[in-house]
């Protein structure tokens, strides 16, 4: 049996990599599991939250995935995609998908344009529309200082450990991510030490690569590489 651990980003809960799950769940028998990181979820309590508890909880679903599978995958959304990388580094994963990995984070060009947007429906009267904002005001309002600060510590633990990835290594990113810049994937590209990795950009993808218009040509592309042998 082969599993897949998918790891969902700060802030955020599964619904983030779900789309993904759903389309794999569809084509193959794979065990999924698909945790929520402490503190995250639909509510978030992230005060007083470690970032080795948001490191631990993936490395503990991991061991179970290993005690019953021959083979497991892991899939990592944004910090889930650094904490995916670390697990491959230590542990005998096969296969590794980053998807809008964090190793580099805020790219000032696409937050001024959705920044932009954002000013374009207030003046409207439309903001409480606009999809991006409402995320962006609930995760600030939800999200104490101390939480980023643990999520800043987890990147620069888990950053010296990239090289020591070596597993065959898909990472994708979109290319109008406000959060993350392309940047993030090219730094993964270069510092990963696999022998086998592929870097592709989704051209209208915002963050949320899973849920972009373009979704389905992605999963496709990590479905074909999760079964090439």
């Amino acid at each position: 049996m082969i599993g897949c651990l998918c790891i969902h980003g700060f802030t955020g809960a599964p619904y983030e990599v779900e789309p993904l799950v759903e389309y794999l769940s569809e084509r193959t028998d794979w065990c999924f599991c698909v945790p929520t990181l402490p503190g995250h979820g639909e509510t978030l309590s992230l005060k007083g939250v470690q970032y080795q508890q948001w490191i631990e909880c993936a490395e503990d679903e991991l061991k179970k995935l290993l005690q019953t599978c021959e083979e497991v995958y892991v899939i990592g959304f944004s910090m889930g995609g650094l904490i995916a990388a670390y697990l491959a580094a230590n542990y005998p994963v096969k296969r590794l998908i980053l998807l809008s990995a964090a190793a580099l984070y805020i790219n000032p060009k696409q937050m001024a344009v959705e920044l932009k947007r954002m000013l374009i429906d207030s003046l409207r009267g439309n903001l409480r529309e606009n999809e991006l904002f409402q995320r962006y005001l609930r995760k600030i309002k939800a999200t104490p200082i101390a939480a980023t600060l643990q999520f800043r510590q987890l990147v620069s633990f888990i950053k010296p450990l990239l090289y020591q990835v070596e597993v065959p290594t898909l990472i994708a990113q979109g290319e109008c991510d406000g959060m993350v810049p392309p940047k993030s994937a090219e730094y993964l590209y270069r510092t990963i030490n696999s022998k086998k990795k592929r870097i592709t950009y989704i051209k209208d993808s915002q963050h949320h690569i899973c849920h972009c218009e373009e979704k389905a040509a992605l999963f496709s592309q990590v479905y074909d590489f999760l079964s090439e042998y």
